[in-house]
């Protein structure tokens, strides 16, 4: 008998349906259709924490001043080194004086003339009076003499005031450190001319206690409020170094800024921080860490479990065989951890894996709890 290759491949598709149509597919298993959803759980516990915020922050000198000639001129002297310590009073540059002793001198001079042109007319007078009182010179006469005393006496009181003033050119002609501290790198050379308020001769900035500058935003400032009004505990400020290391003392908080910046809400706080060994230098870039509420025994949780949503954090709560929503208030986070302020209580079971497909009441099945991990010795 002879089969075409279209009636056989025919015969081959209908029983291919018939072996098809009597198979049952078997329904898949798993949350899409109603299944628990497998996750892996763990018991919140106490543990003891530090907690700190950190801020970055800028080492400001509470004393640093611009020094800048108030006379022109050449400088002729240069007395003191680059970076070198400075005590107050002690001298460091000098302008050419020559011109400044030359209009020193020539005031007293004039002051000199004055005031012998003052004795004069003054002796002018007083034979005037004798002479008017014996009605043997016109009274016009003794009225002229006492206009000239009142002139050499205004002539007297300008030469004085030239003095005083070439006196203070003369006396700026030496520029002196305000106050004891380090000076930085001389801007300026032996021969360099000057302008008055102009140039930059240097810098000088205090050795002692030395102030660190940070930023807080408006909302964090009736907490700083709060700490400068109370009495603040020796290791709420400390320092973090660039390279990681503890600065060895701690800080005061001494003054906020009068106002918030309008276009960034924030405002600048300052802490005090002794200097002793200059390890602080103006300028330098430190990490501000400041104590806050979390301290001793605090509820802790992985921080993976945390679900954020429209600002508010949230973890799955076990209650038998499903999870509820638990709204909770986050603290300091440290390493993979973080403080949970409310919320949670010790003893309670949250989910730590499988979250991403979990919802409001899910089933679950819960495989091998995971242990609470050991207490930290300190937050951030």
């Amino acid at each position: 008998m002879k089969i075409n290759l279209s009636t056989l491949t025919a015969l081959t598709l209908s029983g291919a349906l018939l072996i098809s149509c009597g198979k049952k597919e078997a329904a898949p298993a798993g949350p899409m259709m109603g299944g628990p959803v497998p996750v892996n759980t763990i018991t919140v516990a106490e543990e003891n924490v530090v907690g700190t915020d950190t801020y970055p922050g800028t080492v400001v000198p509470l004393s640093e001043v611009e020094l800048r000639p108030q006379v022109s001129g050449y400088i002729s002297q240069i007395f003191v080194k680059d970076g070198q310590r400075v005590t107050k009073g002690q001298r460091l540059y000098e302008i050419d004086r020559t011109k400044y002793q030359a209009a020193y001198g020539q005031a007293q001079a004039n002051v000199r003339s004055a005031q012998a042109n003052l004795n004069r007319v003054q002796k002018d007078l007083e034979r005037y009076e004798n002479l008017a009182k014996q009605d043997a010179i016109a009274r016009q006469r003794v009225d002229y003499a006492r206009a000239d005393v009142e002139t050499a006496r205004s002539q007297v009181a300008v030469a004085r005031a030239q003095v005083a003033s070439a006196a203070t050119d003369l006396g700026y002609s030496v520029i002196n450190a305000p106050f004891s501290g380090t000076i930085g790198i001389s801007q300026v050379r032996v021969g360099s001319q000057v302008s008055p308020g102009q140039t930059l001769l240097n810098t000088i900035s205090s050795d002692g206690p030395t102030a660190v500058d940070f930023v807080i935003n408006e909302q964090e400032l009736p907490r700083f409020n709060r700490l400068k009004q109370g009495n603040q505990p020796d290791s709420l400020f400390t320092l973090s170094l660039s390279d990681g290391s503890k600065y060895p003392h701690t800080g005061k908080l001494t003054a906020i800024d009068r106002a918030i910046g309008t276009q960034t809400g924030t405002i600048t706080v300052r802490v005090s921080f002794p200097n002793p060994d200059r390890l602080l230098v103006s300028g330098m870039t430190v990490t501000l860490n400041v104590l806050n509420q979390d301290i001793g025994n605090q509820i802790t949780l992985p921080f993976k479990a945390v679900t954020e949503q429209l600002g508010e954090y949230y973890v799955y709560k076990v209650q038998g065989d499903s999870v509820q929503q638990q709204n909770i208030l986050l603290g300091t986070r440290f390493q993979d951890k973080i403080v949970a302020r409310e919320g949670l209580k010790a003893g309670d079971v949250i989910v730590v894996e499988g979250i991403q497909k979990l919802r409001q009441g899910a089933k679950i099945q819960v495989g091998a709890p995971q242990p609470a991990a050991g207490a930290p010795t300190g937050a951030r």
